[in-house]
């Protein structure tokens, strides 16, 4: 417990930019249009691409004892991929819609 509140004490600005990207990810999402949705997510899978090259990074140069980080790390390897996986689904969908039958 005291390792987590340690890391917060000491990334509160990362934490804070973390939280005002969240908020603001919503509102910006909530205001676009219902048929732009499918080509925003298309956009947004190479972002998760950079999450998980980032989550890589991490999970290889954390310490073998540093159980919150490989934690973390391994968490944003399947969210990202799950993403991922599941944007070039709806984005192979949507471009079969476009072809010619």
């Amino acid at each position: 417990m005291n390792l987590i509140i340690e890391m917060l004490t000491n990334n509160l600005t990362i934490l804070f930019a973390l939280v005002m990207a969240i908020f603001l990810g919503f509102e910006l999402i909530s205001k676009v249009p219902t048929v732009l949705h499918t080509p925003l997510m298309s956009g947004a899978n190479a972002i998760s691409g950079v999450v998980i090259i980032g989550a890589i990074i991490l999970v290889r140069q954390s310490e073998s004892y540093n159980y919150v980080m490989l934690f973390l790390g391994s968490l944003a390897i399947v969210l990202g991929t799950i993403n991922v996986v599941g944007g070039h689904a709806v984005t192979n969908r949507m471009l079969q819609m476009f072809r010619k039958k």
